[in-house]
């Protein structure tokens, strides 16, 4: 809204510093300031609310030590985190922009059902929470609308390089590159940044290119189906994270980072033209949003970090993984998500081998075997003796690993 009010100023009235709304940089600058001031500031009013409301976390004993201590921390500090993304965005991003209304959807969509969950574990005195298939329900729903949308938006577009003349009906633009002319055209495309491979990039259409001519036609059934995946298994793997204090936090902001850094890069035609990587029109806003879920997550951290004055239930755990995978769909960086969000990953799979494991063996043998000595991988070594303090830190360093190598995959190819 700040922009829009600071760009009639500038425009009509020739206000002094009016125009710096108009650079990507101060609104990201400004959006991760406002956020922290909100997490922090106002974050420790709604803490103290929910304790004086007697909101608190419910915590089941599994031997684990400083567990029981837990009890009673109040929980559903999501929202903090909920609003230190949604203010700063609505007051410095531009409203109209497709992939900002996207980003704002996935929040609110997920951030509800996360609430809906913790509200029923709290007031409802239901430790099991919202079912299962709904909360899966409600991934796979919003998954549906991202896919849809980016498929067959005109305003989710990416730049190609083409020789004239051209077949397409779309405008074609000029410039020079290296003293060489060059002309582009915005188009409507399937394709997506991938790791280590020719060109780093990858078409969806032509998955089921050994059906036979005319497969391209199933593109946006291999899209969604993509979409679905990511979206439900990285919201997932956030959730599962969150399991001692200030980890999927930490972790979080480290990735939002990342994507920051990407989305600047994909959405600056200078900068993507020198890294020879795909140009996407108008998706430099989406910098403002990661500036505001970055300062979001640090700002929680500041009440999140051992031993934590507050939990952020489902409803941040399950936004904050959600808002991850559709911020890097909508940037064409999905498939970099295994590598960027390995803490994710592996704890998510570890649960699942885990899981897997002992009904197979229950089923061969009569008696169930474990992989770890708990799942999620977190609680493996807080069995094995670690400190969660050291486990958060050691974990955070991996995740700057990743976060570095995932950025380095830009040239690699």
């Amino acid at each position: 809204m700040l922009y829009y009010l600071f760009s009639y100023l500038d425009r009509n009235y020739d206000i002094p510093g009016a125009g710096v709304f108009q650079y990507l940089t101060f609104r990201m600058a400004m959006a991760v300031i406002v956020s922290l001031v909100i997490t922090t500031v106002w974050g420790r009013r709604l803490i103290d609310y929910i304790r004086f409301k007697q909101v608190g976390e419910t915590v089941r004993n599994l031997g684990l030590e400083g567990q029981m201590q837990k009890a009673g921390t109040p929980t559903m500090g999501g929202i903090i985190i909920l609003l230190g993304i949604l203010v700063p965005t609505l007051l410095f991003a531009k409203l109209d922009n497709i992939y900002i209304i996207l980003m704002l959807v996935t929040t609110v969509w997920l951030g509800a059902i996360g609430f809906l969950d913790d509200y029923i574990k709290v007031f409802k005195k239901n430790k099991e929470g919202l079912a299962g298939r709904f909360k899966i329900t409600g991934q796979v729903s919003l998954a549906v609308i991202i896919g849809w949308t980016m498929y067959f938006n005109h305003d989710i577009t990416m730049r190609q390089e083409v020789k004239l003349p051209v077949k397409y009906d779309a405008p074609v633009n000029y410039h020079l590159k290296n003293k060489v002319p060059v002309y582009t055209q915005d188009i409507k495309s399937t394709k997506t940044t991938v790791p280590f491979y020719k060109n780093n990039e990858f078409d969806y259409g032509k998955v089921l290119k050994f059906l036979g001519a005319g497969s391209e036609r199933y593109a946006l059934v291999v899209f969604m189906f993509f979409v679905i995946m990511i979206i439900t298994f990285i919201s997932n793997g956030a959730n599962i994270t969150d399991g001692i204090d200030g980890l999927a936090t930490g972790t979080s902001a480290i990735i939002g980072i990342t994507l920051a850094i990407l989305a600047y890069v994909s959405g600056n035609v200078i900068v993507a033209d020198y890294l020879n990587i795909m140009y996407l029109p108008n998706s430099g806003e989406l910098v403002i949003f990661a500036g505001a879920f970055v300062g979001a997550c640090v700002g929680f951290l500041w009440y999140n970090s051992f031993p934590a004055q507050v939990f952020m239930g489902d409803t941040g755990s399950l936004a904050i993984g959600g808002i991850i995978a559709v911020f890097a769909i909508l940037i064409r960086k999905e498939l970099l998500l295994p590598l960027l969000c390995g803490i994710f990953v592996v704890e998510n799979a570890s649960v699942i081998i885990q899981v897997g494991w002992f009904k197979f063996t229950k089923k061969r043998f009569g008696e169930g075997r474990r992989v770890f000595l708990m799942a999620p991988l977190h609680h493996h070594y807080q069995k094995k003796g670690f400190h969660e303090a050291k486990i958060v830190t050691r974990f955070w360093i991996i995740c700057i690993l990743l976060a570095i190598i995932t950025i380095i995959t830009l040239k690699l190819r």
